[in-house]
């Protein structure tokens, strides 16, 4: 779903290259180890939403529906560029029409064949704004988006409605037969071919279309190396392996238990009693003075993902209108005092808007991000000042109490604000007030990639109507920057362009980058071998027992 840890710009300039010119395939379907028995319990927490790929944009349901799916392209464990995994070719001459093969002979979990026509038709459901997908402005490069997709004009609080699309496709999408399908896009697009990792863009089974959305999430049917067997809320969501998949890489266990904890204390007490296989994130308890590399020794993990925590402001509420008001509070929070004393050194304070491991970031491009509390009451004053409490809200059920308590006392005592944190039980229920716009307040968020460009770090987040512009942030001349910087006709040249847009960014601070993430894991004792993937998540299908 999202891209690699350790790619550079080198790495990252040549990806599409490599899937458009070459038309490779994955290849070594008949490398992998013969699959075997077995079962693991791993950590996760209670999706958003029912498991629709293009209706799921946060990390929770994110990491099951990627094990569930396989798109066109993958992004490697390692780090390397961007390679073709259900596409047999993705070839281009202009950057604008693609010509797609897909393999043949893949089955979905119901036993019928992946085809061209479960892309389009996948990609055209998204893509009509009424089906209300999250995800549906990421085909907004797809000729034919603005006559599918339409925007409420005065907001979700506004009396107006989005007007009705005038239609239900994209014109861009063209089944040519049942391996091939034909891409148009508005304009040249370099970065296209790299996103199509992405669960945005995972193909449906014909049985999607046969049921409601959320239905068929419950039970959803997919392509990937395991299959869905049940969901019981707050509880447990069973996998187990999928017996057809005849791609890269098969499943060498059989059974996947996601355990969805409440709190990541208790499922670390798991994983050092064996009781739970795998704990992606480890909580801040047990970094104080390293105390997880005793407690789990080799079976304790380190590294780092392209990933970034921020706060949010919720832009629909008057209170934070203010540009200078946001600055202020950016200024006021002393990043590394929180890396050095709430995370042991295990996390960088935050300098730039894209987080630096990702191909086209510019590192120290975020002047918010300075620590200036003698700046930051000056911008408070002319801002108007700030009347009535400012409480900051977190997910409780991740370890992120101790570093949200430390903002908000920063705020407090670097401008005299009554400032607070507070937590919201699950994620799911947090999730769900974010996209109602119903926060009260700034609220922990972070940005986990989702596939190897910087683009990828604007249009979602702070491009007008964007999947992920959860807070309602709007400026004309970042749209038209991003869209300029999106139709260039190189990777290095949108790159460049993307430069100008995050400039205007900075300047409105629609968020508060705070730190990058380091990442420390454990395993349980049974486990034989394991790999990450490119952000971080277990990759199952390289577990051994």
């Amino acid at each position: 779903m999202r891209v690699s840890k350790r790619a550079t710009s080198a790495i990252a300039l040549s990806a599409a290259a490599a899937l458009v010119a070459s038309g490779c395939s994955s290849g070594g379907e008949g490398e992998t180890a013969a699959s075997g028995d077995g079962a693991i319990v791993i950590h996760g927490v209670q999706p958003e939403n029912p498991l629709v790929p293009s209706n799921t944009t946060e990390t929770g349901g994110g990491k099951i529906v990627d094990w569930l799916f396989t798109g066109l392209v993958e992004y490697p464990n390692d780090g390397g560029a961007p390679r073709n995994a259900l596409a047999e070719s993705i070839n281009t001459t202009d950057s604008k029409v693609f010509t797609i093969k897909i393999k043949k002979g893949t089955k979905f979990h119901d036993g019928t064949e992946v085809k061209s026509k479960n892309f389009v038709d996948a990609w055209n459901w998204a893509a009509y704004s009424p089906n209300g997908a999250q995800n549906g402005s990421f085909f907004s490069d797809i000729q034919g988006f603005e006559q599918t997709y339409t925007s409420d004009p005065d907001g979700a609080d506004g009396p107006k409605k989005a007007p009705a699309p005038t239609a239900e496709k994209m014109s861009g999408l063209k089944v040519v037969d049942e391996q091939t399908f034909e891409v148009t896009l508005s304009a040249p697009t370099a970065v296209f071919p790299t996103k199509l990792g992405y669960s945005a863009f995972m193909p449906l089974p014909d049985a999607f279309f046969t049921q409601k959305p959320d239905e068929f999430g419950k039970n959803p049917i997919g392509n990937g190396p395991v299959k869905f067997v049940s969901w019981a809320d707050n509880s447990l969501i069973k996998l187990t392996r999928f017996d057809d998949y005849n791609l890269r890489d098969k499943m060498k266990i059989k059974d996947v238990d996601v355990k969805l904890y409440q709190d990541e204390t208790a499922a670390y007490a798991d994983v050092l009693s064996n009781n739970l296989d795998f704990l992606e994130s480890l909580p801040t308890s047990a970094l104080a003075g390293d105390k997880w590399k005793t407690d789990l020794g080799p079976r304790g993990r380190n590294t780092v993902t392209p990933t970034t925590a921020l706060i949010a402001f919720p832009m629909y509420d008057k209170r934070f209108q203010n540009a200078k008001l946001r600055r202020a509070v950016s200024l006021s929070i002393n990043r590394q005092e929180i890396s050095d004393k709430i995370f042991f050194g295990t996390r960088k304070p935050a300098d730039s808007w894209a987080n630096p491991l990702t191909p086209g970031a510019k590192p120290g491009n975020c002047t918010a991000c300075k620590f200036d509390p003698t700046t930051a009451k000056q911008l408070l004053t002319e801002a108007g000042g700030f009347t009535g409490e400012m409480v900051f809200y977190y997910n409780s059920d991740s370890s992120h109490k101790d570093w949200m308590d430390a903002v908000a006392q920063q705020v407090k005592t670097n401008l005299n604000i009554e400032a607070r944190a507070e937590g919201v039980p699950t994620f799911a229920v947090f999730r769900q007030n974010v996209n109602a716009h119903a926060m009260k307040g700034p609220y922990r968020a972070a940005w986990q990639q989702d596939y190897p460009d910087v683009e990828n770090w604007i249009n979602p987040l702070y491009v007008t109507g964007g999947s992920s512009n959860d807070g309602l942030y709007s400026n004309p001349e970042v749209d038209a920057l991003a869209k300029q910087a999106s139709a260039a006709p190189s990777l290095e040249a949108s790159h460049e362009a993307f430069t100008k847009a995050v400039e205007k960014i900075d300047q409105d601070v629609p968020s508060i980058p705070i730190y990058f993430y380091g990442q420390q894991s454990g395993h349980s004792e049974k486990i034989k071998k394991l790999e990450l993937n490119n952000v971080g998540e277990l990759d199952i299908t390289s577990v051994e027992l």
